[in-house]
């Protein structure tokens, strides 16, 4: 049977790459990998989580009309990421109000907990923690 082992890299159309790859990088603590052209005339700069492996490509595409994300167009809806704990869920809550990141409150359901948050591009993204133990 074919598996998957995970995921690889993460790739987003964002507006402006001088914003929204610092942006990342400060934030989840990202280490800048490459800057290239993919295809030629197509910036792409690439980082990767050094935790995890996971890598993020941040593309900037001519077409691009400039309006803010939506989830409610056919795509992509958010990403999530997972931490180990609600504890860990609490101190990503603290790291992103230092950065003054509008945020919702952290809530609490019987699949996890999760914290929403959205980047420069309006891209929706969470932090999910897996339910406490009964």
């Amino acid at each position: 049977m074919a598996e998957i082992s995970g995921v690889h890299h993460v790739a987003l159309t964002v507006r402006d790459i001088a914003k929204s790859a610092p942006w990342y990088e400060d934030l989840f603590g990202l280490t800048k990998v490459a800057e290239m052209e993919e295809p030629p005339g197509r910036p792409v700069h690439l980082y990767m989580h050094p935790g995890t492996g996971l890598f993020f490509g941040f593309h900037a595409h001519d077409e691009n009309q400039g309006e803010d994300f939506s989830e409610f167009r056919t795509g992509l809806d958010h990403v999530a990421f997972g931490v180990d704990s609600r504890a860990e869920l609490e101190a990503w809550r603290l790291r992103i109000e230092e950065r003054d990141i509008v945020h919702s409150p952290i809530a609490d359901r019987d699949y996890g907990s999760v914290l929403v948050f959205r980047d420069p591009d309006n891209i929706q993204l969470e932090l999910y923690a897996p339910p406490r133990p009964s």
